[in-house]
């Protein structure tokens, strides 16, 4: 069964190993934070450093894993109809707002929306990492300036990743007027359970 997250809102699902999920974007352009955690000890929580190390790339596709803090893969790409996702930029806040949008009303952005669904799970504000930005367009120039573009994703376009561990994964649907081209529109996603 396909769940909706309302824009600029979040959620947390729960994973056992071996479970497939699928995060979709029903109306195209639209990014959506993940950040996955150990269920067993919320201390281990998703890396980007260790996954562009033991990736070798910032640049994920299918095929590629997520690691954990401890050097653990945490989900595997198992389908991507996009290949543009973003693992540089922290998640939007309610400081992301008055520093890049002094003229916008302030919003708790993904971090907030983080922070809310994974605090049930032992998850305290200051130990949300940089989440993997799903369909997040931010091109790097060769002199290592980067920008926040819109998405290149379109109605339908999906990620799907199989769990490595039993996790809590935190999902939003991204509230940063930059990074979903200055709309803000649903996340949908769905889980298959593996067997066992």
């Amino acid at each position: 069964m396909t769940k909706r997250i309302m824009p600029r809102t979040g959620v947390a699902i729960d994973l056992a190993e071996g479970d497939i999920l699928t995060v979709i974007d029903p109306e195209g352009g639209q990014v959506s934070d993940l950040l996955a955690v150990s269920r067993s000890d919320p201390r281990e929580i998703l890396s980007n450093g260790r996954t562009f190390d033991y990736e070798e790339s910032i640049k994920l596709k299918t095929g590629s894993q997520l690691w954990s803090n401890r050097s653990n893969p945490m989900l595997t790409i198992i389908e991507d109809t996009v290949g543009t996702h973003d693992f540089l930029l922290t998640p939007c806040s309610a400081a992301t707002f008055k520093h890049f949008y002094p003229d916008k009303p302030v919003h708790r952005g993904c971090f907030g929306n983080l922070a809310e669904a994974l605090a049930p799970y032992g998850v305290k504000p200051d130990d949300i990492p940089t989440a993997f930005n799903v369909f997040m367009n931010v091109p790097v120039r060769p002199d290592g300036i980067l920008s926040v573009e819109p998405p290149l994703s379109k109605a339908g376009d999906l990620i799907r990743f199989r769990s490595e561990m039993d996790l809590v994964v935190g999902l939003t649907a991204c509230s940063a007027y930059a990074s979903n081209g200055s709309t803000f529109k649903p996340i949908d996603y769905r889980i298959e359970r593996g067997e066992g």
